[in-house]
């Protein structure tokens, strides 16, 4: 727990560090996740922040956030309507500091909690370390889009690591969030920041292998298998490239060739969580 505190503190300030060198006109830039600008990114990682600092601290109120929030859904207000409400006024510098101090708390809480705690949230219930990686996903995912708008390549670490054993371990929740069979999971063989190779389901007929950033990059939805070095064997490996889900929710839609993040739903704004 306290390697994965390390990571997941990590990602927050190696955002936090790049959102300090942003000029006042880019933070209004769209992104191509939903159209979001880089506030709205921000907004959005600060809104779930603070959803887990209530869950951690004040677990009998979770329920009660819970339906305030599905009762606006049922209403038609979706999350980013909420967060630019609570947010949407403050200028650059003011939401970069208000998101500092909610990450650094919630950082805090995390390592002064028991990470095999459950914890409650808008789906099952999980684990204080289960949330915390999927804290350091999101940030990571989001960071993403960002660091796509204003063309810069991002240098990823070992940590990265986190985000592709999640990816791995959500094989079989991208085909039953769709109502799918599941095929058998493929083997994962991936090469780390570090040159280290890492290896999943070593034993497996079909395999991925190929970079470890271009894996976190499909199983977040940022890029779609064909715009990867990743080589794709087998069937049921392919498949699961085409839908593969690492976090939460309504199956999403991934992007297709050639876009760096999917289309939005239909309908909604596709509001995670």
């Amino acid at each position: 727990m306290d390697r994965l505190i390390a990571d997941v503190r990590q990602e927050y300030a190696d955002l936090d560090a790049f959102l300090q060198g942003v000029t006042p006109d880019q933070w209004d830039r769209r992104t191509l996740f939903y159209g979001w600008t880089i506030a709205d990114e921000v907004m959005h990682l600060h809104q779930v922040d603070e959803f887990g600092r209530v869950a951690l601290t004040d677990p009998a109120s979770f329920p009660t956030l819970v339906a305030d929030v599905r009762a606006g859904q049922a209403q038609g207000i979706e999350l980013s309507q909420r967060m630019r409400a609570d947010w949407g006024h403050l200028p650059p510098r003011d939401l970069l500091d208000l998101w500092r101090a909610g990450w650094t708390s919630l950082c805090d809480l995390f390592a002064a909690s028991d990470p095999q705690a459950r914890m409650p949230w808008f789906g099952p219930e999980m684990s204080v370390a289960s949330f915390a990686a999927a804290r350091q996903m999101e940030v990571w995912a989001h960071g993403q889009d960002i660091y796509d708008l204003l063309r810069v390549r991002r240098t990823n670490g070992d940590r990265i690591r986190a985000i592709c054993d999640l990816g791995v371990r959500t094989h079989g929740w991208s085909f039953r969030n769709r109502g799918l069979e599941k095929p058998p999971a493929p083997q994962v063989r991936l090469a780390a920041p570090s040159r280290a190779e890492w290896i999943w389901n070593a034993g497996a007929s079909e395999s991925i292998a190929g970079p470890a950033e271009d894996f976190a990059l499909v199983v977040t939805q940022r890029r779609h298998v064909d715009d990867t070095a990743l080589l794709v064997r087998g069937e049921g490996a392919r498949a699961w490239m085409e839908i593969a889900q690492c976090f939460a929710g309504a199956p999403a839609t991934g992007p297709a060739k050639g876009v760096r993040v999917g289309n939005p739903p239909p309908e909604g704004e596709g509001d995670r969580p």
